[in-house]
């Protein structure tokens, strides 16, 4: 666990002393990719959680949703409409819900996993 934590720490120093920029001109490509690959992420963990994760599911979304998530946003370039925000909000929303249910997982789990039918089985 401790090599996964200085990778992090290492990566975050490198990251913020290597001077760099991302063109405008893929910047937005590379926000919706971004979100999109979080929502998987966070999918992903959630499904873990719950028991339910399979890796083939996993990488098959997560290269799905990145590279559907940029085709919107290319689509919408040549229309000429700003498309990218529907996968934005689209994804936003995705992700905020899977947090609400991540959160609630271990908000059930340190309470001790009680039981929301009433003793008197009714409900």
């Amino acid at each position: 666990m401790w090599y996964l934590l200085a990778a992090l720490f290492i990566g975050i120093i490198v990251g913020l002393n290597v001077p760099w920029t991302i063109p405008a001109i893929i910047a937005r490509y590379l926000a919706v990719a971004l979100l999109a690959g979080v929502d998987t992420s966070l999918g992903g963990l959630r499904a873990s959680l719950e028991g339910d994760f399979d890796i083939v599911i996993f990488v098959t979304g997560f290269l799905g949703n990145t590279v559907l998530a940029a085709a919107f946003v290319y689509i919408g370039d040549v229309l000429g409409i700003e498309l990218y925000l529907a996968a934005v909000v689209a994804l936003g929303v995705r992700i905020f819900n899977n947090l609400g249910l991540i959160r609630r997982h271990y908000l059930k789990e340190w309470m001790g996993e009680k039981s929301t039918t009433p003793a008197n089985g009714e409900g």
